[in-house]
């Protein structure tokens, strides 16, 4: 599986991107996707999550009514639709994908993501 994320870039705060995660490879309908990124600084965190088949959505509280993740099979293509940025989701995002189904309580996980992106860097600033 290859995956390279892009998108990222400079947006004042209040401001909108969306950022696409190409994926290669594989059939995208059998892969999960997660979103995550990595401020400076910090931890890299999960954001969201997309399961096989589009059946499921995961979304990190701190970005749950802001964010939207979603899949173009077509394209095989994941996007994270991100409104109403502030300073503070300044980081670089990583896509990421995992053959298995995600649960609640794991969905965000790292190691159970066996194939990652680049990343794309994200700057909220005025």
């Amino acid at each position: 599986v290859q995956l390279q994320a892009s998108g990222g870039g400079l947006v004042q705060p209040g401001g909108s991107l969306r950022l696409s995660c190409a994926v290669s490879g594989v059939n995208l309908d059998y892969y999960t996707i997660g979103w995550f990124r990595q401020a400076p600084g910090k931890e890299r965190e999960g954001l969201a999550c997309i399961s096989r088949g589009s059946t499921r959505r995961f979304y990190a509280g701190s970005v749950r009514d802001r964010f939207t993740i979603g899949r173009d099979t077509a394209k095989s293509t994941v996007y994270l639709q991100m409104n109403r940025l502030k300073p503070e989701d300044t980081a670089v995002y990583y896509c990421a994908a995992r053959n298995t189904s995600p649960i609640t309580s794991t969905w965000a996980l790292e190691d159970d993501y066996h194939s990652w992106g680049q990343g794309t860097l994200v700057t909220v600033s005025s």
